[in-house]
This record gives C-alpha cells, structure tokens and sequence, in this order.
C-alpha cells in the first residue's frame, strides 16, 4: 500500500515558506506541513526595508553576488548556480508580483509593500496545499526507530512523523538553542549579531539625530574594517549603509572586542588630508570676508559642517581671513580624522542577522541536504550564512528554500517512480 511521504519544515520565515510551497507545487504526492513556533508568519518579510521588503539585489554575476556575504561566499556560490536573482525575480513575476530596482540595487515590489509579497507566499501555500501550523514549538527532531524518517517532537508531548525535515528556524542568538541540531550530529559556528548601528552614548554628535551624509568613509581603529556610504546619525550614534556594512564584514571582530573602540570617521572621503589643506586655505583667501558657519563651503550639510567647527575649536562667528593655518589644520583633521568613541551596538528586528550557524561543510550547497543525516534539510539563517544588508539576505533564503525543495521533490519522484 502506498503511504503518502511527509515532509516537515521547520520555520514560518521567508526559507521555510519557500521550501514549503515550491516542494508542494513540484511533488504533488507530498504532503507538507509547516511549523511555526509563534502566532506570527513571515515576520522578518513583512518588516524589512522598512515595511517594502527588500526581495533581492538586481545583480546578475553569481561571482559578484557571492561577494556580498562576509560568510558562507563559497557555499552561495555553488547555491546560486540552481536558483540566483534571476530566478527570483521571474518566480515573483509569474504569480503577479513586478519587482523593482533603486539606485543603490535594491529590489523591491512595485506595490513598496511588503503585504505583496506575504500575500503571494501565502496564497501558494494555499493553492498547493501546505498545512501551516503555527504556535507549534519543536524541542527535537529524532531518527525514526526503522531507520525510515525522522520522529518531530513536539512541545506538550505530540509528535510528527516525517520523511523529511527541513530546518529553517532562521539564526538561533544563543549556543544553547542548538542542542537539538547537535543532537543530530550537526556542529555549528558561534552565534554573533551583524547587521548592527554602532553607540556613542552621551556624545555630542547625537545632537545631530537625523541628518544624513550620502558619501562618508568609515572605520574603526586598530582593525582592517573600512567601508564607504551612506551614514545616519541617531539619538544614539551612527547607523546607515555603511554602518550596516562595516558591522557585517565586522560581526567576530567586533564582538570580540566587546562593541567598544574608536570610529573613524572621514566627511569628505574623495579627498586627502594634503588636498583638503589646501582647499580650505582657498576658501579662506576667496571668502575671506564671509562668516565661516553661513555656508558649508562643501557637500555637507550645514548642520555637520557647525558641528564640525566647534569640534575643531573654532567659534562659529568667526570670518573666513580670522582663521589660522593651526585652526585649518585642526579643522582639515577633523574633516578627515573624526574620532567617535563607540560603546555599545544597536540592532532592530528588520536589520537584524546572526553571523554563525550550522558548518556548512556539513550541507550540501546544490540541495541543502545534509551530509550527515539523509533527509534532514537546512535553509535560510539556520546556516553560518550572512550577507551585507541589501537584499543578499532573502536572495540567499530563497536561494537555499528552493534547492531544498528540488531536491525533496526529485526524491520523491524516484521513489513513485520505483513503487
């Protein structure tokens, strides 16, 4: 008597789902069930890119793509050979979801609401047929005593029989939250946040909440760290692009230095502290009768370039000609060499990922199967997989929920094709 295989996904994010419906809709003879363990479905996608959904990144070069994750370049890049950023954007579009690109390659639905996409995931799941149980929390996931699956169990003594599992729990914080991967021969990596705004409490640069500089370089002193972009300064530090950034290529190194050191700031980064010298010895001999704070003499926003000269010693009132080239000096420093003591990082819902996971020397990158346990699956954050912020996030949930279900399917279909 044929017996209908089962397969049990673990996680109501964007991994699980996409594990979910594509594994249903490929292998009509599978039943799917998807575990959440809260009330709540697809949470990170109805949040992100503030309440868009930043889909993926309009990048079409699996090579250049890769580079965009500090962990895990390699295993994309074998990933993305089955499903890249093409096939996403054509995945959404055959259910009636346009994607988008900005300036900055972003991909976003053209609706800016993430609704587009909950809505889309949703709908699949119901057209194939995928039980969704939510407030349902796994405590393990053992081998079957036959040998012949895995046994799900559940909190409050219910249990699953599944031929299939597909872990996609998204990045466990704490090392001790992965008891039960280990429990199946799994090791991991430590877990470290990224994707993280950096603190400088009590500082006089939080004044500032809320203003932007659209090209800024960054750093942090006594290590490798530099990035290049966009910046924001908050009510408690600085956050934007290339904070984001600069704390995912950062994540270990950071952590292990307890979020605590020194930010260097550069205002001006196209140019060079010589150059700049001299620029501002110009502006002194060509407005020399002009008030100093009236105008920012460069791109920066005049609330930045006040501060900027209080930080150098610099009373705002003062003309142009009244500057010494010792007050230039401190000034073209300040521009170029702005030291922001940082205590303490800052990380939100929608920003927020784990650097580490399980090894991925243990999974297969073409079908997220394991190497150690047949039939057990890993997708989306579960992974030591990271990506900058930009979209390289869900391209690698997707990327990962989709091969696994292929290769779910392919099984199946052998084993209807062998009953």
């Amino acid at each position: 008597m044929y017996v209908r295989p089962v397969l049990v996904v673990i996680g109501g994010g964007a991994a699980g789902f996409f594990c979910a419906v594509n594994a249903a809709a490929r292998a009509s003879g599978l039943r799917v069930i998807l575990l959440e363990k809260t009330d709540k479905l697809l949470s990170k996608v109805r949040v992100s890119g503030g309440g868009r959904c930043n889909v993926t990144h309009a990048c079409e070069d699996i090579r250049e793509m890769s580079g965009r994750y500090p962990r895990g370049q390699h295993f994309v890049r074998k990933a993305f050979h089955q499903f890249f950023t093409t096939d996403t954007i054509e995945w959404f579009r055959q259910r009636g979801v346009q994607l988008k690109t900005e300036a900055d390659g972003r991909m976003f639905p053209e609706s800016d609401r993430s609704a587009t996409i909950v809505d889309c995931l949703l709908k699949e799941a119901g057209k194939s047929g995928v039980e969704i149980r939510t407030k349902q929390q796994v405590v393990s996931v053992q081998k079957a005593a036959d040998g012949s699956g895995f046994v799900v169990d559940m909190e409050g003594g219910m249990d699953i029989q599944a031929n299939f599992v597909c872990v996609a729990v998204g990045g466990y914080p704490k090392e001790s939250q992965y008891y039960w991967i280990q429990a199946l021969g799994h090791s991991f990596e430590p877990p470290v946040p990224s994707l993280f705004t950096l603190n400088a409490p009590g500082h006089p640069i939080c004044a500032l909440m809320g203003l932007s500089v659209p090209d800024v370089e960054l750093s942090f002193q006594h290590t490798k760290l530099r990035e290049r972009g966009p910046v924001l300064v908050t009510h408690w530090g600085l956050s934007g692009p290339a904070v984001l950034r600069l704390s995912a290529w950062g994540a270990r190194e950071l952590a292990r230095l307890d979020y605590t050191g020194n930010a260097v700031v550069h205002w001006l980064p196209s140019l060079r502290i010589d150059a700049l010298r001299s620029q501002l010895q110009i502006f002194r001999d060509s407005l020399s009768q002009q008030v100093i704070a009236a105008k920012s003499p460069f791109t920066l926003p005049l609330r930045l370039w006040v501060f900027i000269l209080q930080q150098s010693g610099i009373h705002a009132e003062l003309r142009w000609q009244a500057v010494s080239n010792k007050m230039l000096n401190r000034l073209a420093e300040q521009l170029c060499h702005f030291i922001l003591p940082v205590k303490g990082k800052t990380t939100f819902k929608e920003e927020f990922v784990t650097a580490g996971g399980v090894s991925t020397s243990e999974v297969n990158p073409m079908t997220m199967e394991s190497r150690k346990q047949a039939g057990l699956y890993f997708a989306g954050e579960i992974l030591d997989v990271d990506g900058i912020t930009g979209g390289y996030n869900f391209q690698h949930a997707w990327t990962s929920g989709y091969n696994a279900a292929v290769s779910i399917a392919s099984v199946v279909a052998g084993h209807e094709a062998n009953s």
